[in-house]
């Protein structure tokens, strides 16, 4: 009875550790790319060494895999952004303005790091970012650093948090020093 016990508490202990183990950035960007979101309720916070106080922004963000994104601000001012493939247009104030990504490296490496995870497109992510994962499926944090030394100079890296296939923020580290925090929750249905 008890090499019984014995055996199964370690063959428990075994399967804790093989699925510990298991656990990756590969792992993760699986999960996500199952996952399919729609829209969720953000918050966001820019610091910035202009200002005393940051700026406070929320509103809704949509995701259309693989490669459309919305974000509707609703406060402190309605704005409008939808990013649809290389183009990406801003409606503000009753005026529209495009651009195309290649024409904003700045932009591009951002979006690119949000719509690739949000897609889990590991393979489109890593042509951009280095990636390292901590924690585990239920609390987890992907850290991202530009590949590209000219990146480097305008994003130091990106950080995003969730628990399982739903992320819960992104955070952008400038190398300015300025930084951004998004939080996300689930939109009322």
């Amino acid at each position: 009875m008890r090499r019984a016990l014995f055996a199964a508490a370690a063959l428990a202990a075994t399967l804790h550790a093989g699925a510990a183990a298991e656990w990756s950035v590969t792992r993760l960007f699986e999960m996500l790319a199952k996952e399919r979101p729609g829209r969720v309720k953000f918050e966001e916070r820019k610091h910035l060494a202009l200002l005393d106080r940051p700026l406070e922004s929320s509103g809704e963000l949509a995701f259309i895999p693989p490669h459309t994104m919305e974000k509707r601000t609703v406060s402190p001012r309605p704005e409008r952004v939808v990013i649809d493939r290389e183009r990406l247009t801003i409606e503000r104030a009753g005026k529209t303005y495009s651009m195309g990504l290649r024409e904003n490296p700045a932009v591009a490496v951002l979006v690119e790091s949000i719509r690739s995870t949000l897609a889990g497109d590991l393979a489109s992510l890593t042509r951009t970012y280095s990636a390292g994962l901590d924690g585990d499926a239920a609390s987890w944090r992907l850290k991202l650093r530009p590949l590209d030394p000219s990146l480097a100079t305008l994003v130091e890296r990106v950080e995003i948090t969730g628990s399982h296939a739903q992320v819960r923020s992104v955070e952008i580290f400038q190398a300015d020093g300025d930084r951004s925090v998004m939080s996300l929750a689930p939109a009322p249905r």
